[in-house]
């Protein structure tokens, strides 16, 4: 397969600029590996990654809600470390994977039970050529909601006999799951909804717009930067691939809306 999809390269980059994407050789399997490092560690001193023992530049001295944008790395297998930034020789959590050809990896830190937690995204990005879907993904990051449910709707959509879009996503897990693609979804004005998982108990309501093509991750995270957070009390972090212009974005629940 990889083999067909090199041969089919050639002529798609032929006609990249007239299909007006950027991330064609991605879609081939052909581009070099991408990671991006998200930092949603509330309360930590800021961090750097590492790969082995290379500082990454594109994550050095970072703190919480910082998120690079996708950066390429040679194939092949590496340790990824989160270290303090004022001290390159502790790893704080660290994990490790062959990066493969086409493959998008997001590295997340997060708060653990006495430190960081590293929690690793791996997306095949097995997208198809033709297609100008959005891809979403989640990762709860918020620890006053430990079980969620995210629905995408039609504005004022009801959802009270609806199936969420990701469900029952525990805390400092992604949905979909590691090793799996990003859920598509067309470019369109939508109300995105958090609920306690099992329920259809709003937590969290926004109107947010999906530009065609975007490559987002959703990150439900307590709604204060600091101190206590009550319950449920949460916003989401919005991080976009590198189609957008703006990297991050908070967005807040909508007073009223549910």
């Amino acid at each position: 397969m990889k083999s067909f999809k090199l041969v089919l390269a050639a002529m798609a980059l032929s006609t990249l600029a007239a299909c007006g994407g950027g991330d064609t050789e991605d879609r081939l399997d052909v581009a070099d590996p991408k990671v991006r490092f998200v930092d949603v560690a509330r309360l930590s001193a800021n961090v750097s990654l590492y790969r082995n023992d290379a500082a990454q530049s594109d994550a050095n001295n970072v703190g919480y809600k910082y998120a690079s944008r996708y950066f390429d790395v040679s194939p092949g297998t590496a340790t990824w470390a989160i270290r303090p930034a004022s001290d390159g020789n502790t790893s704080l959590a660290a994990v490790g994977f062959d990066a493969d050809r086409g493959d998008r990896n997001t590295i997340v830190a997060l708060p653990g039970d006495s430190g960081l937690d590293a929690l690793l995204i791996r997306d095949p990005y097995n997208k198809s050529l033709t297609s100008d879907s959005a891809r979403i993904r989640v990762v709860n990051a918020a620890s006053n909601a430990p079980a969620i449910d995210v629905y995408l709707t039609a504005q004022g959509g009801d959802i009270s006999a609806a199936t969420p879009n990701f469900a029952g996503v525990q805390f400092k897990q992604s949905a979909p799951s590691s090793g799996a693609d990003s859920l598509q979804f067309p470019g369109d004005t939508y109300q995105l909804r958090v609920t306690t998982a099992g329920t259809k108990t709003v937590i969290f309501s926004a109107t947010i717009g999906v530009a065609s093509n975007a490559d987002w991750l959703l990150l439900p995270i307590p709604a204060a930067d600091t101190g206590s957070t009550a319950a449920g009390d949460i916003k989401v972090l919005l991080v976009q691939g590198n189609d957008s212009d703006t990297v991050t974005a908070e967005i807040a629940s909508t007073p009223g809306q549910k």
